[in-house]
């Protein structure tokens, strides 16, 4: 096989992996990223001008709220509504 075969074979694929990612070294460790607090995890990089950030736990947080685990599963945006937009039947 080329080199470029060798190296396709040797990949695992995150979801495949038996241990979870994480890059979390604080005491105590943030929530992992199947916590319902996982957006509350330290964020590792910053990219505001493309509406992003990574967070500890391997988690993709974007401006709009949306998510992407580090299993590849999508969390669609939860951006409650602002309490102006709120009407009321009269």
């Amino acid at each position: 096989m080329n080199q470029a075969g060798d190296a396709t074979d040797r990949t695992i694929h995150l979801s495949q992996r038996k241990t979870p990612l994480t890059m979390c070294k604080h005491e105590p460790q943030c929530p992992t990223a199947d916590s319902p607090d996982r957006e509350a995890a330290l964020i590792m990089a910053h990219h505001p001008e493309q509406g992003w950030s990574l967070l500890c736990n391997g988690v993709l947080l974007f401006e709009d709220t949306g998510e992407i685990l580090p299993d590849g599963q999508i969390i669609a945006p939860h951006r409650p509504m602002a309490a102006a937009r709120i009407t009321t039947a009269a």
